[in-house]
């Protein structure tokens, strides 16, 4: 393991936002694939938690085990990802040796987002209800549709006597989200169970 790569705790509030994909030049620079499009939160830390691929992807992977710390001394955008320059990272070889790295943050090292706006990892497992007080689901995932997000929410239902999962989908649109309460874990939308 490069003396750069400190063994780490991952932190508790850890999110993943990415992964080396490969070495980009000879100086040890890194190509990132971020998960999202929004980059806004890698390019807030310089303090950055790498763990190996999973095991699946993980063949041949030897650089390091568990969790490492890592300084990040440069990063920009690059074509239709990130480039980033790690701390004791200097050379192709090294940088090679990370391809595959998971790369996580702690959410508290995010910064604010703007005012109405919303991190999407804060909004999986919100209760949504509708303005009725009638439960609608818990939000399992966001889709994106382009101009806009569709919340995924998860519910069970009964068929032929039975509890079944199911899914409903509500656009995150001001027309359809009467409000986001993060302190409560709760979004109350203008929708109906039968919609």
């Amino acid at each position: 393991m490069s003396a750069a790569l400190v063994a780490s705790a991952l932190p508790a509030d850890a999110v993943e936002l990415g992964r080396v994909l490969d070495a980009w030049g000879i100086k040890g620079w890194v190509r990132i694939q971020p998960h999202s499009a929004d980059t806004e939160a890698l390019f807030a830390s310089q303090d950055w938690f790498l763990q190996p691929p999973e095991a699946r992807f993980a063949r041949g992977f030897s650089a390091f085990s568990g969790c490492v710390a890592v300084k990040v001394k440069a990063l920009k955008n690059h074509a239709d990802g990130l480039v980033a320059q790690l701390d004791g990272i200097d050379d192709r070889n090294a940088a090679e040796a990370l391809k595959g790295c998971r790369i996580s943050l702690p959410r508290s090292a995010f910064p604010p987002p703007a005012e109405g706006e919303y991190y999407w990892v804060d909004l999986i497992g919100l209760a949504v209800v509708n303005r009725e007080g009638e439960e609608l689901g818990v939000v399992r995932d966001l889709l994106s549709t382009g101009p806009t997000s569709v919340l995924v929410l998860e519910y069970t239902e009964m068929v032929e006597g039975e509890e079944q999962p199911a899914e409903r989908l509500i656009p995150f649109v001001e027309a359809y989200i009467d409000k986001v309460d993060l302190s409560l874990r709760r979004i109350t939308a203008d929708w109906q169970k039968d919609y």
